[in-house]
């Protein structure tokens, strides 16, 4: 932990409000005085905020997160201007320049979008910035519902590369059941996820300003340790002693090495627009041998998509086994299936001539 020179620190909504739903200037604080702590040692910075929604409540005299999406974006737009200028405030008493950035799911999915953020995020880092992202709830659909930034803070950590991801909770660490039952005991190390076998993972808390819960949190700790980024899950109150190596909350080890960026996004960062089923031959090439896509091994096309997007590959039983960018759109594709390259080439012309999916766009669920 203390190695760690680029650290994203994610803070959930209930971390940084009142009961009433307002900001805490206190806690805002504390948080901030931690985070200057950590880039007067050398670390470069990159938070991940929630609380746009929940800051927005108090000012609308809304006593609950609303449920219906035109309210929850209408306290979004009145939050997000409050929380950005407060950790404004607070981090220029440390000297410290921030940036927003508001991000939704396009662009952490597309490839020009994600090249633009992440081209963004490098400048700021480079010229002393701390990024500030959240999601742009205000003008957002599914994406408000996209883990209360959980995972959101996963792929950041990623396209940032970072060396740790920090997720601060209201909770202390990852328990092995409901942290309030007698009995229950914390998981200091994830190793892997054999070590969350017997782990009662709850959902979200009862404080009514957040969205996200323990799952959301796994998820992405999942996410971030499967591209090779140590992370490390406590409590807001215990951050400084976390960012400072000492031995709190969970660390979940890094299992694997850092992916393409595209395949990182492309696994955990959409949805299949449309399906491809495939036969047994065209399984086996695509998962055993991760041989690309052709038009010979596919049964049946289902959904509507076009060139770009990404579409599931189903097994004959339904099962979902990867998921890919698509070469050729809808509704040109029921004229190619079963059909080989070459044939294709002859009928069709050169255009023809290509994979449905290529192995490089191809990532096994």
């Amino acid at each position: 932990m203390r190695a760690a020179r680029r650290i994203v620190v994610k803070v959930g909504s209930s971390s940084l409000t009142t009961a009433a739903g307002g900001i805490d200037p206190g806690r805002v604080r504390r948080l901030v005085e931690v985070l200057a702590a950590a880039r007067d040692a050398g670390a470069e910075v990159v938070l991940v905020s929630s609380g746009a929604i929940a800051a927005g409540l108090a000012p609308l005299g809304l006593k609950k997160r609303p449920s219906a999406l035109p309210a929850q974006q209408a306290a979004a737009s009145v939050g997000q201007g409050l929380l950005a200028h407060r950790y404004q405030e607070e981090f220029a008493r440390h000297g410290i320049v921030t940036g927003q950035v508001l991000l939704t799911v396009d662009d952490v999915t597309r490839r020009a979008h994600y090249r633009n953020a992440h081209n963004t995020f490098a400048k700021l880092i480079e010229l002393g910035v701390l990024p500030i992202v959240n999601e742009n709830d205000t003008v957002a659909t599914s994406e408000i519902r996209f883990g209360d930034n959980d995972r959101l803070a996963a792929l950041v950590a990623h396209l940032v590369h970072a060396d740790l991801l920090v997720l601060l909770s209201d909770v202390d660490g990852l328990y092995d059941g409901p942290p309030s039952r007698t009995g229950s005991r914390l998981v200091p190390v994830v190793h892997s996820d054999a070590d969350l076998a017997s782990v009662v993972i709850g959902s979200a808390g009862s404080s009514g300003v957040g969205t996200g819960g323990m799952t959301t949190k796994v998820d992405a700790a999942r996410i971030a340790t499967g591209a090779g980024i140590d992370v490390l899950l406590t409590s807001a109150d215990q951050a400084a002693a976390a960012l400072s190596g000492a031995e709190v909350g969970t660390h979940f080890e890094a299992t694997g090495k850092r992916r393409p960026t595209r395949l990182l996004w492309l696994a955990h960062a959409t949805s299949g627009q449309g399906t491809l089923t495939l036969d047994d031959g065209a399984v086996r090439a695509v998962v055993e041998r991760r041989a690309s896509l052709l038009a010979a091994g596919v049964t049946a096309v289902g959904g509507t998509f076009v060139a770009g997007d990404a579409v599931d590959l189903l097994a004959t039983d339904g099962t979902v086994v990867a998921r890919g960018l698509v070469n050729f759109d809808a509704d040109e594709l029921p004229t190619l299936l079963g059909r080989s390259t070459s044939e294709l080439k002859s009928a069709l012309g050169a255009a023809y001539e290509r994979e449905v999916i290529h192995r490089d766009d191809l990532v096994l669920l």
